[in-house]
């Protein structure tokens, strides 16, 4: 063996250095492969060996070995133990450094060891400050982008500053977890959790809509079905261009955050293992903290330092969908219990024989539109005015509160909870209902065979199966009510319209039976806007007369641009809806008149302000002083507007309560 050994190779094995083994030893004695296109030197052993024995290997490396060192190893006359060192850590001598994806060289590349890798088209070796400026600025985005998915709140309400310096817990344990890990199964998880984190991510931003329209979080079981009717709002209300937009847009954020967190997780991970040392001592310091600020409580204002929010938040999703895939057995029992199923038809409802009875829902009457000081002045005065000009008509009135089962939107939700006695709260338990044999009111009224039963619903323009259910003799939508007007946004026929309809296609005609109907008014109904105005009844027509009202109306884009003016617009279309009802009883309200109306649920938070409660007003209008005073011991208040104090009750508690006052013993 050669005495000579590479002038940057360690030879003594107390100092970093290794005996090659039999194999390289018998194909290249010097240690290394001569460099190309120079011929090979006979080895100069300087000591005779005994065949069949190996010479004792020499440490000592001389200094002037033939082979000329590369421009960036150390001088001749260095020590030859002198090593490189990375750009970020020292190694020890004799173990080669950790190599860095962005400079080690590529499979196939021809470039030294320090030189970055020709990716970008060649581009990063062109410009090397450069490429190293973006990877720089790739990984800080990373970190941003983890940490961002690590804490957002699901509401938008609770986003603020102090949401995102808070020390998640779970980042913490997933950065352990992939230190410890062994390569193969760091990769593995580290794209796994990636994608659950933008998953998770998606969520949280689902959660967002819903909370902004409905004020609660996306069940996870039953309410797959309201992004359908999500997309048809947007159709309807900015036009096909603006669902698609819309819809593409979503599409593609839910993509991109999920395939940038997984990169994310991805670069990060790669980033601990090559300063691993710093990961692991940076992961146990924000462990002690976390651990710290939880058992002290610290917090940034109202916000805990130390939080495990994603925990809590998952752990909510589980026990909503166990409750969901209960919920379908607890519906079934309730529903099996009706205290009227056995009573005899012609003991129901005996009270209101002989008496048009008319169930009108107003969108999104909630009482927002009574107690919120903006709105408050405005309504009063409109419901002081309805209730002065249907006195002076020999009519009078009782109000209370009811609670709808939902709040934002949902409105045969609520629709079918004061119709059937049953809270029904998401769509599993309205589709178990309408395909069940439980009695509705209508279908009470239908049972008796006192009354045509009748249902006004210009909110529906396309098949409604579930209208059978509700037991109605004839159901009148938006393509059967004579209307050729324009849409006012969402709204296909303007409240006026649809009452005046109602009175030329049933209330209006001679000689016919008592009438009961569902009377569904939709102009107050999100976004607002434009919206309709009162015209004189004589000039309503077919409705064209609303082509020009439309034009004075206002721009929902511009509108919900200030959540001021969108709490005006729906101050406005409420107080539109209230006249509509009103001087139809006014003008064509009689003694055998019994108007029943109230909101289906509250409106949105944007107009809400944050006010999560569901109370909608209850009004009952009569001219026979006798169906007021079976219900005298509700304590309801005088007049169309109920006081702050007024009774309140579930709206599933109506049905019974109502026909109970009616019935022979009320």
């Amino acid at each position: 063996m050669s005495p000579f050994t590479r002038s940057r190779q360690l030879s003594d094995p107390t100092e970093g250095g290794a005996e090659p083994d039999d194999d390289t030893a018998a194909k290249d004695p010097a240690g290394e492969r001569p460099e190309a296109g120079k011929p090979e030197a006979e080895p100069d052993t300087g000591v005779e060996t005994e065949p069949g024995t190996e010479p004792e290997t020499v440490t000592e490396t001389e200094p002037d070995a033939a082979e000329e060192p590369a421009p960036d190893t150390a001088p001749k006359d260095e020590p030859d133990t002198a090593v490189e060192t990375s750009p970020d850590t020292a190694v020890d001598a004799g173990q080669d450094p950790a190599p860095d994806p962005d400079t080690a060289p590529g499979p196939g590349s021809d470039g030294p060891p320090g030189a970055l890798k020709p990716g970008w088209f060649g581009w990063r070796r062109r410009y090397p400050r450069a490429a190293r400026g973006v990877s720089m600025g790739t990984t800080v985005l990373a970190g941003a982008l983890v940490l961002f998915a690590l804490l957002v709140p699901n509401q938008v309400e609770k986003i603020e500053f102090a949401s995102f310096v808070r020390i998640p817990a779970e980042g913490v344990l997933l950065a352990g977890l992939l230190l410890a890990l062994p390569p193969k199964a760091r990769r593995i998880t580290a794209v796994v959790m990636g994608a659950f984190l933008g998953l998770v991510t998606i969520l949280k931003f689902v959660d967002m809509g819903f909370y902004q329209i409905l004020a609660r979080p996306f069940d996870l079981v039953l309410d797959w079905i309201l992004i359908e009717n999500g997309t048809d709002f947007l159709r309807e209300t900015f036009g096909r261009t603006g669902q698609v937009l819309a819809v593409t847009g979503v599409i593609v954020l839910f993509v991109a955050v999920l395939v940038l967190t997984t990169l994310s997780v991805v670069r990060l991970t790669e980033l601990m293992v090559r300063h691993r040392p710093v990961a692991a001592r940076t992961t146990l310091i924000l462990g002690t903290a976390w651990i710290t600020c939880m058992t002290l409580g610290l917090q940034i204002g109202t916000v805990p330092i130390a939080t495990k929010g994603n925990a809590e938040f998952l752990g909510n999703r589980v026990e909503q969908v166990r409750a969901g895939l209960k919920d379908a057995r607890v519906f079934e029992k309730q529903a099996a219990v009706d205290a009227f199923a056995k009573t005899p038809p012609d003991q129901l409802l005996t009270g209101l024989r002989g008496k048009d009875v008319l169930f009108t829902f107003i969108e999104s009457y909630g009482r927002v539109a009574i107690d919120d000081p903006a709105m408050a002045q405005q309504t009063d005065a409109v419901l002081k005015e309805g209730t002065g000009r249907l006195k002076a008509a020999g009519f009078e009135s009782r109000s209370g509160w009811l609670q709808s089962p939902v709040t934002g939107a949902g409105s045969w939700l609520a629709h079918s909870t004061f119709l059937s006695g049953l809270w029904i709260k998401n769509q599993q338990r309205y589709r178990n209902l309408t395909t069940s044999d439980r009695m509705t009111l209508t279908n009470y009224f239908g049972k008796t065979g006192a009354w045509r039963t009748v249902g006004i619903v210009p909110g529906v323009r396309r098949a409604w199966p579930e209208g059978k259910y509700f037991g109605l003799d004839h159901i009148y939508d938006s393509e059967h009510l004579g209307y050729h007007g324009p849409y006012f946004s969402w709204t296909p026929v303007p409240d006026q319209f649809s009452m005046e309809a109602f009175q030329r296609l049933e209330h209006g005609k001679k000689d016919r039976e008592p009438i009961m109907a569902e009377i569904i008014l939709a102009s107050s109904h999100n976004p607002w806007s434009p919206i309709a105005r009162m015209i004189d009844w004589d000039d309503l027509g077919d409705g064209s007369v609303f082509h020009r009202i439309k034009k004075e109306g206002t721009n929902p884009t511009e509108v919900w641009k200030d959540p001021e003016k969108v709490r005006t617009e729906y101050r406005r279309a409420i107080e539109y809806s209230i006249r509509s009802l009103t001087e139809w009883v006014e003008r064509y309200g009689d003694e055998d008149t019994v108007l029943v109306f109230l909101g289906d649920h509250q409106p949105v938070p944007t107009v809400t302000a944050g006010d999560t409660g569901k109370d909608v007003p209850i009004t009952i209008v009569a001219k026979d002083k006798k169906v007021l005073d079976r219900v005298a011991g509700w304590n309801w208040t005088d007049g169309l507007k109920p006081a702050a104090n007024a009774p309140r009750w579930g709206m599933d508690k109506f049905r019974d309560r109502f026909m109970t006052a009616y019935g022979p013993q009320g």
